[in-house]
């Protein structure tokens, strides 16, 4: 009986806890040539989890890009941006691609609000300072551009 309470207890503590505020989410795109299609895919299916998609264009060379991914994933845009997933595409891998469906860039990191159908709205920010001021100078735009 004592086994059993103690497990209650355990549940209970564990139910509770788990009630932490959303998380900003990184969906990493598998390589495809049809961007669009994908794009709704995840599109759907963020809106059917509560949260808003966004396209992400990043590169694994790019200096405010790693500052964005890692501050993301550490959580400490959840408070700002916990509403939000993010299919986060490689800038060299899959260019071709997102400049057929509408994903235009000139600079990374790429934010843009997708159509229905996967297709890009044109909404979309651009680019960073370097350095440590990266993600602080990203946010507010982000935030604008989400609550459009």
């Amino acid at each position: 009986m004592r086994a059993v309470r103690a497990l209650l207890v355990v549940v209970i503590v564990a139910a509770c806890s788990s009630s932490a505020s959303p998380r900003l989410e990184l969906v990493v795109a598998p390589p495809t040539k049809d961007v669009a299609t994908r794009v709704a895919a995840e599109r759907a299916r963020a809106l059917a989890d509560g949260k808003q998609l966004l396209v992400y264009v990043g590169g694994t060379w790019c200096e405010p890009c790693k500052r964005f991914h890692d501050a993301a994933a550490s959580g400490r845009l959840d408070d700002v941006f916990g509403q939000l997933r993010l299919l986060v595409f490689d800038a060299d891998r899959d260019e071709q691609a997102l400049v057929t469906a509408g994903y235009r860039f000139t600079m990374i990191p790429m934010f843009a609000v997708p159509a229905l159908d996967g297709r890009s709205t044109g909404r979309r920010i651009e680019g960073s300072v370097k350095g440590e001021g990266a993600v602080d100078q990203i946010t507010p735009r982000l935030r604008t551009l989400v609550e459009r």
